[in-house]
């Protein structure tokens, strides 16, 4: 039987902002969105992360169990990992039996009810202890201004998710002149409260820190002259979305 390998950018060993407790995070190549604020561009081309196998990834990983506790584990970020369906679902089983936690943080753009990708996500969620779903902004144009893609799938995953009464944490990128606008905030947080699974709502304040990127890749960085929102914007919008 041929190894499952995937594409993958990095690895943290230590991470504590992706899910609960210590994680190690698997940061995964390959993604189709093309959000202005991107602080990886570098992972957007699948091909050019290294190939690694499930196998190889886990061990690394189990290394650091002892100081997962009880609730840490392993989340795997991108790019964007349900690009990669088949290395996820081998990844996550092998997880399982080894009784580890584990996570998915995506922005749900690839998400089809069509197969095969509707078979394999469900696969994928019999070993998926939770999701960390990134909701960029809630309206269908402005979606589109700032990722190059429709929100449309994001918010029928979003839906889906809480039929199935799988735990999600709702991650949402604050960016001035984007995305910060009262009423944005008060439709997305209408939303919300639509679903029945959401355990955790996040803002992420937009920052500057991979604009450097960009200019080594030769891009023009699309949101220069934009800083990172005010203290007062960013308790704004958690309390506009319940952020807790």
């Amino acid at each position: 039987m041929s190894e499952v390998k995937g594409y993958i950018h990095s690895t943290e060993s230590f991470g504590s902002v992706d899910g609960p407790g210590v994680r190690f995070i698997i940061f995964v190549s390959g993604c189709p969105m093309r959000c202005q604020f991107c602080h990886n561009p570098d992972t957007w081309k699948m091909q050019d992360g290294e190939l690694k196998t499930t196998d190889e990834l886990l061990k690394t990983a189990l290394r650091y169990k002892s100081y997962w506790k009880d609730k840490g584990g392993i989340t795997v970020s991108g790019g964007e990992p349900l690009m990669q369906m088949d290395f996820l679902i081998d990844l996550f089983k092998k997880a399982k039996e080894q009784g580890v936690h584990t996570n998915i943080d995506t922005s749900g753009a690839v998400f089809t009810k069509e197969e095969p990708f509707f078979g394999k996500l469900q696969e994928l969620l019999k070993y998926t202890d939770m999701l960390m779903l990134d909701i960029k902004h809630i309206d269908e144009k402005e979606h589109i201004r700032l990722t190059g893609h429709t929100n449309k799938n994001i918010l029928d995953l979003a839906t889906y998710l809480s039929d199935m009464k799988k735990p999600v944490w709702i991650r949402h990128v604050l960016v001035p002149k984007r995305s910060d606008k009262d009423e944005y905030l008060d439709r997305l947080h209408e939303f919300i409260l639509t679903l029945h699974n959401v355990e955790r709502v996040e803002v992420l304040p937009y920052h500057t820190l991979g604009a450097y990127k960009w200019k080594e890749l030769g891009m023009e960085y699309p949101l220069e002259g934009i800083d990172s929102p005010t203290a007062e914007r960013v308790e704004n919008a958690r309390k506009r979305l319940g952020a807790f």
